[in-house]
């Protein structure tokens, strides 16, 4: 089994920055891809972002495209999330997320969320 820990949330003003963490631990930790997801209230779940474990390779919704960067290290078994130019509509729920396999259907692990809260 796998654990998730974000870390990192916090209350900040439009435009400061964040960085968002979210340790794995549990079994050996090796999954296909990682993923920052957020949930605003009265919203849906959204994908902010993704990383491949192997490689890095790296997608972004086009709603943080150029603001938020994600970022591994596969040595701490760690994920970031940096967030600059913060704007208020990013207010939510962050979730760190796990897929296994590339033939997963889903993420199949999720950590248990950090509040985001950007005033304007």
């Amino acid at each position: 089994q796998v654990q998730l820990v974000e870390s990192g949330g916090g209350l900040v003003q439009a435009g400061g920055s964040l960085r968002l963490s979210c340790a794995a631990s549990g079994r050996t930790f090796s999954p296909y891809r990682m993923g920052w997801f957020r949930q605003a209230p009265g919203k849906e779940r959204e994908r902010v972002a993704s990383i491949r474990w192997s490689g890095g390779s790296t997608v972004y919704a086009d709603s943080v495209k150029g603001r938020f960067t994600i970022s591994k290290d596969n040595a701490k078994d760690t994920v970031y999330l940096q967030m600059n130019s913060l704007k208020p509509e990013d207010t939510a729920i962050y979730y760190c997320a796990a897929k296994q396999s590339y033939y997963s259907d889903a993420y199949e692990y999720w950590g248990q969320g950090t509040q985001v809260t950007v005033s304007s």
